[in-house]
């Protein structure tokens, strides 16, 4: 069973969830009962049912319920806790589960003392599917599959090019935070794609690959930094894009969104000769600092005021805060907090993102941020702007009303509006395409 890497991550960046008793604990409790489950082990996995759920559900019965799940769907492929939330005196925690034919998700119930107290069968959520944008003019530009290769690991990837040209810029995509595949899918929403196709039809080639957290998870069970994360693959692939056919090896640009944007200065002093950085939506603070404004902001969007949740928000904002050690001291670098290595936190907050981009003399640097995104906001490009303010070679360019996904919508919203489709902004394409083409 695949466990969630980067948990704290999911909170950051792709989050459904709201605060509960301890998220990161019944998270953990939520995908220990299902990994269980999935050993065979029914008899340690109905220990963790509260002593009334015992007396109407046999061990028996929990066995065959998971035999029926298995003949029905098949093997699981993934089993992982994805939300949180109080029902009263209870703890609701969502886990998604995706089998070989299909998808199933439960929701569990804790008490306080975090037993068990209800299995339940999810209904399945009406979800809407994925379209290709009016931009996605496929008679102009081709796509096809190949491999990244960085030492010890080969990627997916999806190379797409304008059909017509002899000679065309290349972009790079970097994800953000957790595991993603080339599309970096969220929901019915794939922005990678999208923009790979709205460059396309304007004669800008790209490179979009599945990120090492999706397909060596098992690495990222021990210690591990933002270099084997997110940034060996990213400078491996920006040479890879050198090498296709008909690209203008002058002309390498690089598109780091949310946390790859925050690491987007980092990377291009690795790779000198890169024309430009295109930062979207992307942190300029420490990443604890967002995420406690994060907790605050659906904290009040809940506006659940009752004492159990206040209790919930503070404890949500004690555990983030431990995340704020900048060495080791007596730690060692695979000490957990919030279920990342101290080594992560250790390097990502010795990291100062402005002050990287500061220092680059050569390419562009074109800072994009929208006012609809709650995850990362308008704070965040007010320091990119002040801290870049003499560079000439930086733009800026605030969008009132894209989300997080770059997607335009009505309002601020939470982790549920990605469960809707919507595709990427045209204007915000547009946009770079003329970026990009006034070297």
């Amino acid at each position: 069973m695949k466990k969630s890497i980067l948990i704290v991550f999911a909170l950051l960046f792709f989050t459904t969830a709201s605060f509960a008793q301890n998220v990161i604990s019944l998270f953990n409790g939520a995908n220990n009962f299902f990994q269980l489950l999935e050993d065979g082990k029914f008899t340690e996995a109905y220990g963790n049912f509260d002593e009334t759920v015992k007396a109407k559900l046999s061990e028996e019965q929990l066995k065959k319920m998971w035999t029926d799940i298995h003949t029905a769907l098949g093997k699981s492929k993934s089993l992982e806790a994805v939300q949180s939330k109080t029902q009263g005196d209870f703890f609701a925690v969502t886990v998604e589960g995706e089998f070989e034919r299909g998808t199933q998700s439960f929701i569990l119930g804790f008490n306080k003392t975090q037993k068990i107290v209800g299995l339940f069968l999810a209904p399945k959520p009406v979800v809407s599917k994925y379209l290709a944008p009016s931009y996605a003019d496929t008679t102009l530009y081709a796509e096809k599959t190949a491999y990244l290769n960085s030492p010890g690991h080969q990627l997916a990837a999806v190379i797409t090019t304008p059909k017509n040209l002899k000679s065309f810029p290349m972009v790079v995509f970097v994800h953000g935070s957790g595991p993603a595949d080339m599309d970096e899918t969220v929901g019915p929403n794939k922005p990678f794609k999208d923009l790979a196709a709205g460059l396309a039809a304007q004669g800008i080639g790209s490179i979009r690959y599945v990120k090492r957290t999706m397909v060596y998870a098992q690495e990222f069970r021990k210690t591990f930094t933002v270099k084997e994360e997110v940034m060996d693959d990213a400078v491996a692939a920006l040479a890879m894009a050198k090498t296709i056919p008909g690209a203008d090896s002058k002309n390498i640009y690089l598109f780091g969104h949310s946390l790859g944007g925050m690491l987007a200065p980092r990377i291009a002093a690795q790779v000198p000769d890169l024309s430009g950085v295109i930062l979207a939506a992307a942190p300029a603070r420490k990443l604890s600092e967002l995420m406690l404004e994060q907790n605050k902001y659906l904290f009040d969007k809940v506006a659940d005021t009752a004492k159990l949740a206040k209790t919930q928000f503070d404890l949500a904002t004690a555990e983030i805060a431990k995340g704020n050690i900048t060495q080791l001291g007596t730690m060692k670098p695979d000490s957990a907090i919030l279920g990342i290595p101290a080594s992560y936190w250790v390097d990502i907050n010795n990291y100062d993102q402005v002050a990287a981009a500061k220092k680059l003399i050569k390419p562009r640097i074109f800072i994009i941020q929208g006012g609809n995104d709650f995850q990362v906001g308008q704070k965040d490009f007010d320091l990119w702007k002040a801290g870049l303010s003499g560079n000439q070679n930086a733009e800026f360019k605030f969008y009132p009303e894209l989300n997080h996904l770059l997607s335009q919508q009505v309002e601020k919203g939470t982790g549920v509006q990605y469960q809707a489709f919507s595709s990427v902004s045209a204007t915000l394409i547009n946009d770079i395409v003329a970026w990009i083409k006034i070297k």
